[in-house]
C-alpha cells in the first residue's frame, strides 16, 4: 500500500462513528499508522421501515461492503450482531475487539426498571427480542432517537 494513511468506513451515526474512532485509536497507537474515518450511508439508515420488515441483518453493512469490494475504504468496522453470517469473498472478518458489557438498558421515566413495569407496560425498542412473546411487556416497534421516530 503506497498510502501514509487508512481508510475506515463507518455507518455515520454518532455510535458508529464513536466506536470506529476507538477502532482506529487502537490501530494508530499499535501500528504508528493513521486512520481516516469516512463516513458511509447505508440503506438501513435512509429507511425508516421497520427492521423486520427490511431483513434487519445486514441492511446497515450493505454500504461498508461495497465499499471494501470497490476498493474505497480499506478496513471498516461494524457492529458483529449486525453483520450477515454468510461470508463474502473479498472481505474478511479480521478482529474483534474487546466487548463491553453487552446487556440492554432500558431508559425509564423517573428511573423506572423493568421490575417496576406492569405487565402489558409498552417498551419502545429497536430490537426484535424483546418482542418475543416470553416478555411480559408489549413492544413498539421505533427506530433512532426516540424524538425522531414516527411512533411519538
Amino acid at each position: 500500500m503506497s498510502r501514509s494513511e487508512l481508510r475506515l468506513g463507518t455507518r455515520k451515526s454518532p455510535m458508529a462513528v464513536a466506536q470506529s474512532g476507538q477502532v482506529a485509536k487502537l490501530i494508530t497507537a499499535r501500528t504508528g499508522v493513521p486512520v481516516e474515518l469516512v463516513g458511509l450511508t447505508s440503506f438501513g439508515d435512509v429507511t425508516r421501515a421497520h427492521l423486520p420488515d427490511i431483513g434487519g441483518t445486514g441492511v446497515f453493512v450493505s454500504a461498508l461492503r461495497e465499499s471494501l469490494l470497490h476498493d474505497e475504504v480499506d478496513l471498516a468496522v461494524h457492529s458483529l450482531k449486525d453483520l450477515p453470517t454468510a461470508e463474502t469473498p473479498g472481505i474478511l472478518l479480521a478482529a474483534v475487539p474487546a466487548r463491553e458489557d453487552p446487556r440492554d438498558a432500558l431508559v425509564g421515566r423517573d428511573g423506572a426498571k423493568l421490575a417496576d413495569l406492569a405487565p402489558g407496560a409498552m417498551i419502545g425498542t429497536g430490537s426484535p427480542r424483546p418482542a418475543r412473546a416470553r416478555w411480559r411487556w408489549n413492544a413498539a416497534p421505533i427506530r433512532g432517537n426516540w424524538r425522531n421516530s414516527s411512533r411519538r
